[in-house]
């Protein structure tokens, strides 16, 4: 999909980002149980946040977290959430935000860009080996790591 665009959360793109309608089912695996629990004791300076525009209108949203500090290796260089909107599924919106995400991990210094998800192949584990991730653990609480060296 030509004229994807990234630009940083604002007033203007938050509701639009947190308001995309995904695939029925697909909310439940928004946010894993590693991410619940670790999210309270995140350096909300650290957090990379953007949205994919086509046309001025919000079709996706990333975040990631950039952290060497963090005592969790699998989530010192991380793809938080990455979220795109039914109808734009399938279109490169995605692939687009991992590779905008690849981009800064590695300008950062960063070697290793981590995944974490929950769920079966109806989750986004099919997505991120599509996209070059490799399951590299799991966490403590059974999600799935995947790694993608940078």
């Amino acid at each position: 999909m030509t004229g994807l665009q990234l630009r940083e959360l604002s007033a203007d793109t938050a509701l639009a980002a947190n308001s995309l309608e995904l695939l029925p089912g697909q909310e439940q695996f928004e946010t894993p149980v590693t991410y619940a629990n670790a999210d309270p004791m995140l350096d909300p300076t650290k957090t990379w946040s953007r949205v994919i525009t086509l046309d001025d209108e919000v079709v996706g949203f990333i975040r990631a977290y950039f952290d060497s500090s963090h005592p969790d290796q699998a989530l010192q260089c991380c793809i938080w959430r990455v979220s795109v909107a039914a109808t734009a599924q399938g279109q490169g919106v995605g692939r687009f935000a991992i590779e905008a995400v690849r981009k800064e991990a590695a300008a950062q210094g960063f070697r290793v860009l981590t995944a974490v998800w929950s769920g079966d192949d109806q989750g986004p584990g099919r997505f991120f080996r599509h996209v070059g991730f490799v399951e590299t653990g799991v966490t403590e609480y059974g999600d799935t790591i995947g790694s993608l060296a940078l």
